[in-house]
């Protein structure tokens, strides 16, 4: 019996499910990066092509670490206007480092700090968590949830027919919905009616 055994197994120990997930998850944060020179360039950005079964079990992990980046925008915005544009070692930035105001600037960055340390520790690359904070984050900024959506594919995978699906960030291919406009018929309000051109 699976009491209290939520999720899918996907056939794989619980260390290789784990495994799976922080990959799925990072592949689908780095197809957002400038791979223009890369040879294993995304085709399409924001968007990988999984088992449904597989996409369904990813999904909460990037939206719980999207939510984590996003909540930290305030604090990065709060310490980016308490820091300094000195170069590290001159004596501009020495004073800065002893004045209150770098006081400040530790208090005020480090949810921020917190924030990527969770991330790393979630998704274990350190190149998709910096996409994630400087690319995907702002962008979802003023949405509470729901940033990836999954779309069955028709066609099933070569080889054991598995149903296949798209995981895409929301927002970039979104369908726009149409409303079909009222028909417009002519006002006859200034032609004689029925009536009246019976009586005349």
């Amino acid at each position: 019996m699976r009491h209290r055994n939520k999720g899918r197994k996907l056939g794989r120990n619980p260390k290789h499910q784990r495994a799976l997930l922080r990959s799925l998850a990072s592949a689908l944060l780095l197809t957002e990066r400038d791979a223009e020179f890369d040879e294993n360039k995304p085709k399409v950005k924001g968007r990988i092509i999984t088992t449904i079964s597989k996409a369904k079990e990813v999904r909460p992990l990037i939206e719980k670490c999207i939510t984590i980046a996003r909540r930290s925008l305030g604090a990065q915005a709060e310490a980016a206007g308490l820091g300094t544009t000195a170069e590290r070692g001159t004596q501009e930035w020495k004073a800065w480092r002893t004045s209150d105001r770098w006081n400040a600037w530790a208090q005020a960055i480090s949810p921020a700090v917190a924030a990527r340390r969770r991330c790393i520790q979630l998704l274990g690359d350190k190149q998709a968590v910096g996409i994630l904070f400087s690319e995907i984050a702002p962008r979802f900024a003023n949405r509470p949830g729901g940033y990836t959506r999954i779309v069955r594919l028709a066609q099933p995978r070569l080889g054991d027919a598995g149903v296949q699906a798209i995981l895409e960030f929301v927002g970039v291919r979104d369908r726009v919905v149409q409303r079909s406009q009222k028909p417009a018929f002519e006002d006859t309000s200034d032609a004689p009616t029925e009536a009246a051109a019976a009586e005349a």
